[in-house]
């Protein structure tokens, strides 16, 4: 059987928009629907972690939310792996990590060498890379998080983000796939999503995870 780890932030946990709302149930999750779909050939081990950055300290934090800092422990716990599916940045995009979406690509790049640079030992399998781009930032009613975001100038880099991480993703050869062609953030509070935009992104990676296992 193929192992896919899927490395990401609130999005692959299963965060609820609903302020205090509880984690979108097991069978709603992306990484969730996308084993579902690839008909028993693989298991898709959900690594998420909410404010998690691609590469960048969060002093506020009360765990380490430093995607490449935390990466190498993961590529161990797991392997042998198959696929490496990264989708992280809407963090990157907080006026106080640093609120751009280009530096979150530097960031995406950084991971995929991590990712490289990991597997050098005899015997050692490299796993292939899907680098994802998070859905778009939009306006919210929760005044808070949308300031916590960046408001407005967040929403227009988060726009952006699906050109770099295509460009970084060629440059390693990566696939790339873009979530925001299929999900959408919930206006509750401008980033997470419900469950049926969760369960669309794991449906809209069935054909790509298929094509790259060769299934």
């Amino acid at each position: 059987m193929k192992t896919i780890l899927a490395y990401g932030d609130s999005l692959t946990y299963g965060a609820n928009p609903q302020p205090d709302g509880l984690r979108h149930a097991y069978e709603n999750r992306w990484p969730t629907v996308l084993e579902q779909g690839l008909d028993g050939n693989a298991r898709v081990i959900a690594e998420g972690l909410g404010g998690r950055t691609t590469a960048f300290d969060d002093g506020s934090a009360s765990s380490d939310r430093n995607g490449a800092r935390i990466l190498p422990v993961l590529l161990d716990t797991h392997k042998p792996l198959d696929i490496v599916i990264i989708m992280l940045g809407s963090n990157d995009l907080k006026p106080a990590i640093h609120g751009r979406a280009l530096t979150a690509s530097y960031g995406i790049r950084k991971l995929m060498q991590v990712v490289r640079g990991h597997f050098i030992q005899p015997g050692d399998v490299m796993p292939k890379l899907l680098i994802v781009s998070p859905p778009h930032l939009i306006p919210t009613r929760h005044a808070e998080m949308g300031q916590h975001f960046g408001g407005e100038a967040a929403i227009a880099e988060s726009k952006l983000m699906a050109g770099h991480y295509r460009t970084r993703a060629a440059e390693y050869g990566a696939e790339f796939y873009d979530a925001a062609d299929v999900a959408h953030a919930d206006p509750l509070d401008g980033v997470h999503l419900d469950a049926a935009n969760t369960r669309a992104i794991g449906t809209g990676l069935i054909p790509v995870v298929k094509s790259m296992l060769g299934l």
